[in-house]
């Protein structure tokens, strides 16, 4: 299991901004994954979930939804970093989000992340992740985003 950078203070996490994390774990992304994203999405397009007319269209296989890929920033981020004496910490947002490849059915993700910004909020701090997602074997990030998260003291 990927070993987070734990942050004892906000003043420790504000002097790290910059830095790049290191890796999280692989996760894979097969297709009861992507059907079961369908699902809870409405977004059934054929290029997600139909494998028979996937396998004559572009990419020769199904491939997950960029969103699906997008969601796993919630999985990957505390597996990058933590901050102790939090009392809670939420998704803010995302700023500049792209899908540079197509992630295969089938295909192993992992992610890195660096520490772009921690600027003070009411009662905590935010802080912008540039996260990196790529494919195992792949040549181009399959996601590349901004997370903003806040941490409540």
């Amino acid at each position: 299991m990927a070993e987070p950078r734990i942050f004892k203070t906000v003043e420790e996490l504000r002097a790290a901004g910059g830095e790049q994390l290191g890796y999280t774990d692989w996760i894979e992304i097969d297709q009861k994954r992507i059907d079961q994203f369908a699902e809870a999405t409405g977004d059934h397009q054929w290029i997600h979930v139909d494998p028979q007319k996937a396998a004559t269209g572009p990419f020769g296989t199904t491939i997950a939804h960029g969103y699906l890929t997008l969601s796993l920033l919630p999985l990957f981020g505390p597996q990058l970093l933590g901050v102790e004496g939090v009392r809670m910490g939420v998704n803010y947002g995302t700023n500049k989000v792209r899908f540079p490849s197509p992630v295969p059915s089938g295909s192993r993700l992992r992610a890195t992340g660096r520490i772009v910004e921690v600027t003070d909020v009411r009662d905590g701090v935010q802080v912008t992740v540039a996260f990196t997602v790529e494919r195992e074997g792949g040549e181009k990030p399959v996601c590349v985003a901004e997370s903003v998260s806040r941490y409540y003291l």
